[in-house]
């Protein structure tokens, strides 16, 4: 039996040359062998962080990345949680493969998966959108806000989404991501007399 990756090192955060900060923390794969995960951020506590949370082993690959850089962690609720568990139970072929892999553990090609998720919504009665539209509604939902159970609205502030998303600044997810929802400011004014 393999044993389990651990931490060695919490790691300690770097101002890099390009006004970036960085960090890498050192580990112990299931093979014995010392590893090392770095990362990157806009700020000192970013990093830092990022390096206090990170946990060898809890990583899920889910795709190829654009760029190097774009490779980064994002944080899972538990229904997130218990949907990749449940997915890794349907087809495991071990902790460095994809999430969502093809019948011998490899990526799936982007038009197949496009493929499979269009057959999913078309047999939900749902209308047939992009797999990005599904990003573009998460970020909408988490900073309009989600009405719970007791009335309240739960949501998050655009910069929390955009670290989510992985963008740089929030403007970018305001500006491409978020419809603004106005039916929340019927009536706002109508206390104050001018």
């Amino acid at each position: 039996s393999m044993a389990q990756k651990k931490l060695l090192t919490n790691g300690k955060a770097f101002k890099r040359t390009d006004d970036r900060w960085g960090g890498t923390v050192w580990y112990m794969d299931e093979k014995g062998e010392r590893k090392r995960k770095s990362f990157s951020g806009t700020t000192k506590a970013e990093v830092t962080k990022k390096m206090t949370d990170y946990v060898p082993g809890r990583e899920v690959k889910v795709g190829k990345t654009k760029t190097a850089i774009s490779k980064r962690r994002v944080p899972l609720n538990e229904a997130a949680e218990q949907a990749v568990r449940e997915l890794r139970q349907e087809r495991d072929f071990g902790p460095t493969a994809p999430l969502v892999s093809d019948e011998r553990g490899d990526y799936t090609r982007p038009v197949n998966f496009r493929k499979r998720y269009y057959r999913i919504l078309k047999a939900a009665g749902i209308e047939q959108k992009g797999l990005h539209s599904l990003r573009h509604h998460f970020a909408t939902q988490l900073i309009n806000g989600v009405k719970q159970p007791d009335g309240t609205i739960k949501a998050l502030s655009p910069r929390q989404v955009a670290d989510l998303l992985g963008h740089s600044t929030s403007q970018i997810t305001e500006m491409y991501y978020v419809k603004k929802d106005t039916t929340r400011l019927q009536g706002i004014t109508d206390r104050f007399n001018f």
